[in-house]
């Protein structure tokens, strides 16, 4: 099809919530993630479809010219959640919790409540087995949590730098237990990022939230790209990213062709993933 500018038809009618994105799953429909940091982008995001933002601490980088994660605040992510929240009145919002703010559950709870009242719709963290207790209380407290499982920004440094995750069966293993442990204490969305395809299947298919994946197969209920790959603006892209400018010519088509692309099965294609 043609990639022109977004139509009626392909803008959101309805605000996205998490029910949404449960029955999308359900239903073994696709659904669209972009991260993205400012109201103009947010706002064309709504006009094309895209049913979650992600306001991630990944700014750090593509906004604010660091080298990882690690320097983004809590004043960051609130600044940036408030400039996307004010451009789109229909997508659900994901707000990171950046580095360190939920090490303890007392820290969680008062940072997730300055994200929310930032306008998140739910609050993202790094990590598996040792954050599920918090994730529980925080749900039951009535904050939605997204998680974050296989290459995990914040722990960069603990990793060895940006590497694929649960290529062993050790990895594996955990991380598929890790993933069944969120599930259970509450969790409403998974991110999979640099993961074997095979892998993020398998944990897809044995938990009840649906995933998002990045660098993790297609096999994921969702994908997710960072708004400067998806435009071509990085200078050195990672293997799971596709510049879709290229090819669609403008801003707006781009996003509608990533957004066809995930829905229809045509991204990832297999150069874009890990075995």
């Amino acid at each position: 099809m043609p990639y022109g500018k977004p139509t009626s038809e392909s803008a959101l009618q309805k605000a996205v919530t998490v029910n949404t994105l449960r029955k999308m799953k359900a239903e073994g429909e696709k659904f669209v993630t972009v991260a993205l940091y400012d109201a103009p982008m947010a706002a064309m995001a709504k006009k094309c479809g895209v049913q979650v933002l992600l306001v991630g601490d990944s700014l750090g980088m593509t906004v604010l010219g660091y080298d990882d994660t690690i320097p983004v605040t809590m004043e960051h992510m609130i600044y940036h959640v408030e400039a996307v929240r004010r451009g789109n009145n229909k997508s659900l919002i994901m707000g990171d919790m950046p580095f360190m703010s939920y090490a303890t559950t007392e820290q969680a709870f008062a940072n997730a409540t300055r994200i929310m009242q930032a306008g998140a719709h739910m609050v993202k963290l790094e990590g598996g087995e040792w954050v599920a207790d918090t994730v529980r209380q925080l749900t039951q407290r009535g904050i939605p949590v997204c998680g974050h499982l296989g290459l995990t920004p914040q722990s960069v440094n603990k990793l060895g730098g940006f590497r694929v995750q649960g290529r062993n069966d050790k990895q594996a293993k955990q991380m598929l237990r890790d993933a069944k442990l969120l599930d259970e204490a509450g969790a409403d969305l998974l991110v999979l990022e640099c993961v074997p395809s095979a892998l993020a299947a398998e944990i897809t298919a044995a938990v009840s939230m649906p995933t998002i994946g990045i660098g993790a197969g297609k096999e994921t209920d969702a994908q997710v790209l960072v708004i400067n790959d998806i435009l071509g603006l990085t200078e050195q892209p990672p293997k799971f990213s596709k510049n879709f400018l290229v090819e669609a010519g403008d801003i707006p088509s781009s996003l509608l062709k990533y957004s066809d692309d995930v829905k229809n099965g045509v991204f990832p294609a297999p150069e874009h993933c890990f075995d």
